[in-house]
């Protein structure tokens, strides 16, 4: 991944150069990224591939991922840009002037509170917008970032053309025109209806005028844009009938890169822990997101994210189990499934879902204590980061049916005794997958998958010839008579803990 380069700007005398990818502003809150370093690192990319002896002429399709949430302003008259590149010119020299702002706000960013309780406001309040939407409104959602530019900078929001995500951004550039939002990414932006798949026009007028027609219409995540732009074929060799296949967001093309199925769920186990549902009937709620599923344009996708993960796992483990993860096995292992009524809620951090800190420990009285023995402590840990994980999968319409399966990825999916204590409290068999970049993964089915479905073939049918999760461990027989009413009481102590904080 390309993060970090110099080059020259029109827009300023100097040089730029950004930290970690990104320029973080004065107020600390303000994030953005300059969006010709992105137009850059496409040429760094091509011109490597190129050098290498990459056959571009052998692509039949293509397609691709960006960040969530980022945005990018084209300004009036870049279209005809994009359908008129020189082959003579790199694509940042052809594009150095065609963004009417010139540093896209990214999901770093968190300037936007006031945008996002005015949007809130004027759709009946934070639920209702998560009934529209598919979660309430967040700071860094691309609605709200358009509302400040448009509040903040009324002149460069007039000179905008076309508003693109990331995704879609990238996609234009390839394809030589303005690309469609795909569904899954646009769900992404607190401006589309997830259930009619179209933008809400209650939300776009809540945060700029003329939204619609700079948003153009948005189409389904497997759709054929159109062949690849000639620049391209004159420049790199690529084959005129390559496809371009509408790019999405790095979380649905993560979801397409796991090959879930219908009913499955997929944990990844990392600094932060991830969980990624499939599901039919979505039920937003004030935590977590409901997005149109990449995969199934019928169906959804669902996503988690806790920050408590492995480093609150490793705290615990270095503190009551001598730094080993051998002795932290051992520790699980004395202890019973159920912790004989124990239970504990470890937010080192502040948590995402919930908006908590601190340690707290109960016993099975429902009685707060200051600590528990190490084994106990061990498996409080594990048990309940465990929990939270089905508990607002379930919130959000997640259901463990016969057939389900877990998907495990990350860090601690090679510990095999995490994965038992995942597949006991969600009553499924846990799988593990071999996959270094979901995203990217992701994107190469996705291309494949676009070219055939026309035809009506389905996603899985396009992968199923790719290597199958390998089975990991089972749940212990009749476990869910443990975990059923824990999960129940889980929810309860956590409404004390949150009124606590």
């Amino acid at each position: 991944m390309i993060r970090d380069i110099t080059y020259p700007c029109t827009w300023e005398a100097t040089y730029q150069t950004t930290q970690g990818g990104v320029h973080v502003h004065d107020d600390k809150l303000t994030v953005t990224t300059p969006v010709l370093l992105w137009v850059k690192a496409l040429d760094i990319l091509l011109e490597r591939m190129k050098t290498s002896n990459f056959d571009f002429s052998k692509l039949k399709s293509l397609s691709g991922t960006g960040q969530q949430h980022g945005s990018v302003y084209w300004k009036e008259g870049a279209n005809q840009t994009l359908k008129n590149m020189s082959s003579d010119h790199s694509l940042h020299q052809i594009f150095e002037s065609s963004f009417a702002v010139k540093g896209s706000p990214i999901w770093m960013d968190s300037s936007t509170t006031a945008e996002c309780q005015q949007l809130e406001k004027s759709v009946g309040g934070p639920q209702k917008l998560a009934d529209i939407t598919g979660s309430r409104a967040y700071e860094r959602f691309t609605g709200n970032q358009i509302a400040k530019i448009n509040k903040k900078n009324p002149e460069d929001y007039k000179k905008t053309e076309r508003i693109s995500l990331v995704s879609s951004f990238v996609a234009s550039l390839f394809l030589g025109d303005y690309a469609a939002i795909d569904y899954s990414d646009g769900s992404g932006m607190n401006l589309m209806d997830i259930h009619t798949h179209e933008w809400s026009q209650q939300c776009l007028d809540a945060c700029a005028p003329d939204l619609k027609e700079k948003l153009g219409v948005p189409l389904p995540s497997h759709s054929i844009l159109g062949p690849v732009s000639p620049y391209y074929v004159k420049r790199f060799g690529f084959n005129s009938e390559c496809k371009v296949i509408a790019f999405t967001g790095d979380n649905p093309a993560s979801l397409a890169g796991m090959r879930l199925h219908q009913g499955d769920i997929a944990v990844s186990l990392g600094t932060s822990d991830t969980a990624f549902l499939w599901i039919q009937d979505p039920k937003p709620t004030l935590e977590g997101h409901v997005f149109c599923n990449p995969v199934d344009s019928s169906a959804y996708m669902a996503l988690i994210c806790f920050k408590n993960g492995s480093l609150t796992r490793e705290k615990v483990r270095d503190e009551s189990a001598s730094r080993s993860w051998d002795e932290f096995a051992k520790a699980l292992k004395t202890t019973c499934p159920g912790n004989n009524g124990n239970l504990g809620f470890y937010f080192d951090v502040m948590e995402i879902t919930p908006a908590v800190v601190g340690i707290h420990r109960f016993s099975a009285k429902n009685c707060r204590v200051s600590e528990f023995p190490n084994g106990v402590e061990v498996r409080a840990v594990i048990e309940g980061q465990m929990l939270a994980k089905r508990a607002y999968a379930e919130k959000l319409g997640f259901k463990v049916l016969k057939g389900t399966r877990v998907l495990a990825t990350g860090g601690a999916s090679s510990n095999p005794d995490i994965l038992k204590v995942l597949a006991d409290v969600f009553n499924a068999p846990v799988y593990t997958i071999d996959t270094a970049n979901s995203a990217c993964l992701g994107c190469a089915y996705r291309a494949k998958h676009g070219l055939h479905a026309a035809s009506g073939q389905s996603f899985a049918d396009t992968v199923k010839i790719a290597a199958a999760p390998k089975l990991a461990v089972n749940p212990t027989c009749e476990i869910d008579k443990v975990y059923g009413p824990m999960l129940a009481r889980y929810l309860e102590l956590e409404k004390l803990v949150r009124n606590d904080c």
